[in-house]
């Protein structure tokens, strides 16, 4: 499938990419090589070919979300290097103003 100049034209003006005539020259090039391969596997893959994401399939291992005890204030503030008012106090960083 050739693409023609114009279309790449429009296609590079689409992507507000500036290019030479010669560097479209080689792109419609490279798209019709593209465009090729698209239409050769568009070819193999029938109405029984079922569109996937991946080879394999995938299942995700999420764990139940179930509530469960957590640390108190007091026992995180306990293991904190250092806290203030009720929070881990941390470093200042990038030079900010307090």
């Amino acid at each position: 499938m050739a693409l023609a100049f114009e279309e790449v034209v429009k296609l590079a003006d689409l992507a507000r990419i500036d290019m030479t005539d010669e560097e479209l020259t080689s792109l419609a090039s490279q798209l019709d090589v593209i465009l090729d391969a698209v239409a050769v596997v568009s070819q193999v893959a029938g109405d029984d070919v079922v569109p996937t994401s991946h080879a394999l399939d995938i299942t995700n291992v999420f764990r139940a979300d179930e509530v469960a005890a957590s640390l108190s204030v007091e026992q995180v503030l306990a293991m904190a290097p250092d806290a203030e008012d009720g929070r881990i106090r941390v470093p200042r960083i990038l030079g900010e103003a307090s």
